[in-house]
């Protein structure tokens, strides 16, 4: 592992444990020798993690669509910013880029893109650890709705266990160094054709 990905608000959120939770991760990625792959702003969580992870001496690169850079939202202290036409070649530059997924507290975005690489592995396109940091158990609940897709039959449990979910950066790094991919199949029950 050499990269991490980042996904997390760009709005710091209500709580203070999310803006420390940013801070310890960064610094942690960055002590670990780790790169730091991330949306590219400046606000929120994201502007959190990544300017923790540049003081503790690490490498930070960004990936941001032209409409949120026109917004004058981007970093501009980057080891790498990289400017992109759409959402889409954010998300796969991102992908591309990083060996591992983690998401901080967010919103939609964050969901839907720690979701795509979650599926990604599910369905065999990669190998890499994904996971949730779970700061204030801002992820129970979701957490708990993930174990009832599996007890109703509608996710494998190896595909359940292939999102991590730590209550803190250490323990999901460390998780991270320990992962394995399963080999199954995607489905829970295979139709006799």
């Amino acid at each position: 592992m050499k990269s991490v990905c980042v996904y997390c608000g760009s709005n710091p959120g209500n709580r203070p444990d999310y803006l420390a939770a940013a801070t310890t991760l960064g610094e942690m990625i960055a002590r670990r020798g780790l790169r730091l792959v991330y949306g590219g702003a400046d606000i929120g969580l994201m502007g959190r993690v990544a300017n923790a992870a540049l003081e503790a001496g690490g490498e930070v690169v960004g990936i941001m669509p032209t409409a949120l850079a026109e917004k004058e939202i981007a970093h501009k202290g980057l080891t790498e910013l990289h400017i992109v036409a759409s959402m889409h070649e954010r998300k796969k530059m991102m992908a591309d880029l990083s060996d591992a997924f983690i998401a901080l507290p967010g919103g939609i975005g964050t969901l839907e893109e720690i979701f795509e690489v979650w599926t990604w592995a599910q369905l065999g396109h990669h190998e890499k650890p994904c996971g949730l940091l779970n700061i204030a158990d801002y992820y129970t609940k979701l957490a708990s709705f993930l174990d009832d897709q599996v007890v109703e039959g509608f996710v494998r449990a190896e595909h359940r266990q292939m999102l991590a979910i730590e209550p803190s950066p250490l323990a999901l790094l460390d998780a991270f160094a320990a992962y394995e991919a399963p080999h199954v199949q995607k489905w829970v029950e295979k139709k006799d054709v």
